[in-house]
């Protein structure tokens, strides 16, 4: 049995999105974000660049890491979006078979828990390690062993390769692509264009890059070294050039 939608799915889940009004939407009281958490996402989104800098600069994976870097690990408030992509698996579920909302409802479970890991890392390097207005690889790295929950981020890592292979599988199926092309209209009427702009680029990215073999492979090899190099102490933790 597949996950991916059927074309039945699609059509009721197309229909449903024109019919219902309930899934109007729901504007979520943001802004810009707390200056420390701006700060620390500012600095995780710099030190992803520069660890995938080879794979921004190849046309093939560009798109993808981009994708990752403006629409996930940005210093921005992604508090709608978070918001709406909960209302729509919710909605969404009484209109489709569970085994096609499976990479949805692990994005929202991953979220959950890079939302948890952050917030306590920002706990820690704002009131132990005292940070102000920068951040060093030094203070960032010490925070993160005070933290003392490795399992917690092997297990971040290995649900971020996960549903790059989940998506690698979707957007093969231009079922999906069609079905995110006829929500656009209903989207963009009741509201939800941040939501749906998102899922597109996310789709658009992982189909231009193909197969996602290289990409995610690389994911899970430099973020377990990293995280291993911060684990033992190791001075530069994130030159892996320097770390084998």
């Amino acid at each position: 049995m597949t996950d991916a939608l059927s074309p039945r799915d699609a059509a009721r889940l197309v229909a449903a999105l024109r019919k219902h009004r309930e899934l109007s939407h729901q504007r979520v009281e943001g802004g810009q974000l707390p200056p420390e958490l701006a700060l620390l996402r500012a600095w995780q989104a710099q030190r992803l660049a520069r660890t995938y800098a080879d794979f921004l600069a190849d046309p093939r994976y560009a798109p993808a890491c981009r994708f990752f870097l403006e629409n996930i690990y940005a210093p921005k408030d992604f508090s709608q979006r978070n918001q709406d992509i909960l209302r729509v698996h919710e909605f969404m579920s009484r209109f489709i078979p569970a085994r096609a909302l499976r990479t949805l409802t692990k994005a929202i479970e991953l979220n959950n828990l890079t939302e948890e890991l952050d917030a306590k890392l920002l706990d820690v390097l704002v009131h132990q390690i005292g940070i102000t207005n920068s951040i060093s690889e030094e203070q960032y790295a010490e925070a993160y062993r005070l933290c003392d929950n490795y399992d917690e981020r092997v297990k971040q890592i290995e649900m971020v390769v996960e549903i790059g292979r989940d998506l690698e599988k979707l957007v093969r199926h231009r079922l999906i692509g069609w079905t995110l092309r006829m929500a656009r209209g209903p989207a963009y009427h009741a509201g939800w264009k941040e939501l749906q702009d998102f899922l597109e680029e996310g789709y658009n990215a992982f189909r231009h890059m193909g197969k996602a073999d290289k990409f995610l492979n690389a994911i899970q090899d430099r973020e377990t070294r990293i995280l291993d190099n911060i684990y033992q102490g190791k001075p530069h933790p994130f030159d892996l050039d320097s770390s084998h």
